[in-house]
């Protein structure tokens, strides 16, 4: 009878919400009526589809009402809409889930296991009262419903990390305490976003890609280029697709919690003008009180063709800064050309400018080394010291756009399912990429984290304790080699190659410093005469440890081993020749100069 009742209740419950819901939603005569997807309501003309969903709703809470869910966990609650699928559990009991007596005829012992009805034990555990166990989905809520059962969990895998990024950077640390970027809003301002499963809630039910608008014309699919999807897991991933039953990697974002908002401006091609990128940066700012916009994600960028000052898309970056939004910009890959390397709007002095590294293929961020391709500063022109940190970049796997431009040019970089799960059977859902415009949604997410744990931060202390808590042990240099060139490149640990540091996660989320003042980038000024190059800072800036109180001061931010006093340990006359700094086609190669039009999704289809 309680079931019976339970799904009475529930049908006329369901009936009376349906029924508000037509007449809340409903349009006026002769009004235009909303897309069924957007309300819903549509759906629910027919009587007979009304009707069946009422039936499954009350089954669903006379199942869940005789459920004891805190018997299970979070993760799993939401697979029960899915009865008839199967997951890896375990399971925890009050007693020891094995009894053992003597068996007077055969003279040993005769154990048994607990019974799991529908489903299998696969182990039995010596150290704590538990099984893992194959279980049919549909009898978790009766398997919870046991008196000796103390909690169902899924057989989680170990490695809850973005393949090695985040767990370079020191992500888990932050989920441990209960941070995803809850509530914060990332503007990914790129080629689109594929309504990847990754970027669903936890529990599947809306999206978090919550506002799209392409500020380019064309296309067919959210994002016919792939590389905003690939930015956009990078920071926000949940790993729901390769968090499956009998997956082995989870494949997890920095925030996995974090909402989106999908700005395009690279068309099919990768490719954008300045006008069509400020526009997007415009509509973040407008839409900051809205969506919470904390964070823009600007993994592209162009040669400096003049000052910040004038460049209108480094003016753009300023803007939204003084907004209240921090922007994380992408360095640039052109480190193998040399110095002064960085591009626009990467260049602008409150933008924190990301540079990468080689996570070696190992999840210690020990190992860890600079990738040759990242871009080096000084600035060109303003010779503002980028970049500002490093993050992981190289050869990251994040999501995959179906059919985009990327996919179908480098179909060698599609994940196998087999690279995170036994069940290669299911579609590819992941892809492997290198860059600065990887390494640069690592830290969009951290940025993300810190303003969950602290929301009014703002951004110039948010830029400073990600430059201040950075790793600082280097090697004093490496030597890569190109895996299709063979040629070899070396690099030097400096401030103009690794900036302030390796992003640290949790040593960033410690720091309780506040900065009273500007955190933007100082400039380097070389003195012909001594050969050594200076770091000058305006009055307004934190940098002087006399203003700052010792806090912010040079050398507690870039290292006792980059910067004595305000002078930069480094002085090569290689930088600061007029051969160098002389012009355009000097500084970035007749083979790397673009022209004004053109904004690069700055990528790499090989890692090293």
């Amino acid at each position: 009878m309680t079931y019976v009742w339970a799904a009475l209740g529930a049908v006329f419950l369901a009936q009376v919400v349906f029924s508000k819901a037509e007449r809340r939603f409903a349009p006026a005569r002769g009004a235009r009526r909303w897309p069924a997807h957007q309300t819903g309501v549509e759906l629910l003309r027919l009587l007979s589809k009304r009707q069946y969903t009422a039936i499954f709703v009350a089954l669903l809470v006379s199942g869940s009402a005789l459920a004891d869910n805190t018997k299970i966990s979070p993760d799993l609650l939401p697979l029960l809409s899915n009865p008839s699928g199967s997951v890896n559990v375990i399971v925890q009991y009050n007693s020891p889930p094995q009894s053992c007596a003597n068996d007077g005829l055969l003279g040993g012992l005769l154990c048994t296991v607990v019974s799991i009805t529908g489903g299998i034990v696969t182990t039995v555990f010596s150290l704590l009262n538990a099984v893992t166990a194959t279980v049919q989905v549909g009898s978790i809520v009766n398997l919870s419903n046991q008196a000796n059962v103390v909690y169902i969990s899924p057989d989680r895998g170990v490695n809850g990390v973005l393949d090695y990024s985040t767990a370079a950077a020191g992500a888990s640390a932050a989920w441990t305490t209960g941070l995803d970027g809850t509530g914060i809003g990332i503007a990914i301002i790129d080629s689109g976003i594929y309504a990847h499963p990754d970027l669903a809630t936890a529990n599947g039910s809306r999206s978090r890609v919550v506002y799209r608008k392409s500020f380019v014309s064309g296309g067919v699919r959210y994002d016919d280029f792939g590389h905003g999807t690939h930015v956009a897991g990078i920071a926000a991933g949940n790993g729901a697709v390769s968090a499956q039953p009998g997956s082995f990697r989870n494949l997890r974002g920095v925030a996995p919690n974090a909402n989106l908002l999908d700005l395009r401006v690279l068309d099919q091609n990768g490719s954008s003008q300045d006008s069509t990128v400020i526009r997007a940066i415009e509509a973040a700012v407008q839409l900051k009180g809205t969506y919470n916009v904390r964070v823009i994600n600007l993994s592209l960028g162009r040669p400096i063709y003049e000052s910040c000052r004038l460049d209108p898309l480094c003016q753009a970056v300023e803007a939204a800064w003084r907004n209240g939004i921090v922007v994380v910009a992408a360095a640039g890959n052109l480190g193998r050309n040399g110095y002064a390397t960085i591009l626009s709007p990467g260049n602008s002095p409150s933008a924190i400018t990301v540079g990468c590294m080689k996570t070696i293929a190992t999840y210690s961020p020990a190992d860890d080394l600079i990738a040759s391709y990242s871009s080096k500063g000084p600035t060109f022109i303003d010779q503002t010291v980028k970049p500002d940190v490093v993050a992981p970049g190289n050869l990251v796997v994040s999501l995959l756009a179906p059919e985009s431009t990327l996919a179908n040019t480098y179909p060698g970089n599609v994940i196998s399912p087999s690279y995170y799960t036994g069940a290669s059977s299911s579609a590819p859902a992941y892809l492997r990429l290198s860059g600065t415009s990887m390494a640069t949604p690592v830290v969009s997410g951290t940025v993300a984290l810190m303003l969950q744990s602290a929301p009014g931060l703002s951004p110039d202390t948010v830029k400073a304790r990600l430059m201040k808590s950075a790793n600082k042990t280097f090697p004093p240099y490496s030597t890569a080699t190109d895996p299709t060139t063979g040629a070899s490149y070396t690099s030097t640990y400096d401030l103009f190659t690794v900036g302030a540091g390796y992003v640290n996660v949790p040593r960033a989320l410690a720091r309780t410093e506040v900065a009273h003042g500007s955190a933007a980038s100082p400039s380097a000024l070389y003195n012909p005469i001594t050969g050594q190059v200076s770091l000058l800072w305006s009055t307004s800036q934190i940098w002087s440890s006399a203003l700052s109180g010792g806090n912010w001061g040079t050398s507690v931010v870039w290292g006792d081993s980059v910067v004595w006093g305000d002078t930069v340990v480094w002085g090569n006359n290689v930088v600061w020749g007029d051969s160098v700094v002389s012009g355009t086609n000097v500084v970035w190669g007749d083979n790397v100069v673009w022209g004004d039009n053109v904004v690069w999704g700055d990528t790499r289809a090989t890692g090293e």
